[in-house]
C-alpha cells in the first residue's frame, strides 16, 4: 500500500515582536527549515504598531515556505490592521480574517476569534448595549469561521485562530479569566465542517493540547507554552492529496 502523503505544518503564536527588545528571526527561520507551511496564530507583535509589524516582516526575510497568519488582540492595539496586513502580505504572509487559502492541497481557514466564555457560562446578548455588542462580535467571528470553512472543498481542513475554542487548552490559567481567553461559539463551525486540527495562542499559561467534544485535536501554540515543553514551535503532519502525474 502506498504511503499517505503528508505536509509538515509549523505552528506558533505569541511572538510579541518589538524592535530592540524581542526578535523572532531565529525561531521563524528554524521553523521554516523543519516545515512545508508556517502558521502564525496571533499576537505577532507587542502593541500592533507599524514599526513592530515592519520588524516582524524583516524577521520573516529568510522564510521561503508558504506562510499563513491571523491577528491577535495585541496586533489590534494600535488599530492599524489594514496597514499591517499590507506589510505582512508584502513579506509573503497570507493574512486570514474569515477567509481561507489552499496550500499544496490542504485547506487553511482563519479568524482571530474572540472572548465570551464556554458552555452554559457563555455570555448572552442581554442587557446593556455594550454587552450585546460584545457578544455580537463573538458571534460574528464564529460566522466568519463558518464561511471560511464552507468555502473549502479540501479533504484536510486546518483552522488557525488566536482565542481558544475549548477550555482544555486554558488549564493552567486562572479560571476567572477563562471567559476572556476564548469562546465555545467557535466550536460549531469547527465541528460542522469537520476540521482536522485547530491551532490557537493567547493563553500563555495554558495547556498544550485539548480536543473538541467530537475529538478534533486543538493545540495551544503560544510560545510560552511551547517553551515549557522544550520546543519553540509545534510540527503537525497533515494529510495531503497525492500529486497528479503529468500525462506523458
Amino acid at each position: 500500500m502506498a504511503k499517505e502523503r503528508q505536509i509538515r505544518i509549523a505552528a506558533i503564536a505569541d511572538l510579541h515582536v518589538e524592535p530592540g527588545r524581542n526578535s523572532a528571526a531565529d525561531v521563524l527561520s528554524d521553523a521554516a527549515r523543519d516545515a512545508d507551511v508556517l502558521v502564525l496564530c496571533g499576537d505577532l507583535t507587542n502593541q500592533g504598531t507599524l514599526e513592530q509589524f515592519e520588524a516582524l516582516a524583516r524577521d520573516l526575510e529568510k522564510v521561503r515556505i508558504p506562510m499563513v497568519a491571523v491577528f491577535g488582540n495585541h496586533d489590534h492595539e494600535a488599530e492599524i490592521t489594514d496597514q499591517a496586513t499590507t506589510v505582512l502580505e508584502q513579506a509573503g504572509v497570507r493574512v486570514l480574517d474569515g477567509d481561507s487559502v489552499v496550500i499544496d492541497g490542504v485547506g487553511f481557514a482563519g479568524v482571530k476569534g474572540f472572548a465570551g466564555g464556554f458552555g452554559r457560562g457563555t455570555l448572552a446578548p442581554f442587557g446593556e448595549r455594550l454587552i450585546k455588542d460584545f457578544v455580537q462580535h463573538a458571534i460574528d467571528e464564529a460566522l466568519k469561521l463558518e464561511n471560511a470553512l464552507r468555502r473549502l472543498d479540501t479533504e484536510t481542513k486546518v483552522v488557525l485562530m488566536h482565542y481558544s475554542p475549548v477550555v482544555e487548552t486554558l488549564q493552567g490559567e486562572p479560571e476567572q479569566i477563562y471567559p476572556f481567553l476564548g469562546s465555545s461559539r467557535l466550536l460549531t463551525p469547527i465541528e460542522t465542517y469537520n476540521a482536522d486540527v485547530v491551532f490557537h495562542g493567547h493563553a500563555h499559561s495554558g495547556t498544550a493540547e485539548g480536543r473538541t467534544p467530537n475529538g478534533i485535536p486543538v493545540y495551544n501554540v503560544s510560545l510560552p507554552v511551547l517553551k515549557r515543553e522544550g520546543r519553540r514551535y509545534r510540527i503537525h503532519l497533515a494529510r495531503a492529496p497525492e500529486r497528479r502525474r503529468r500525462a506523458s
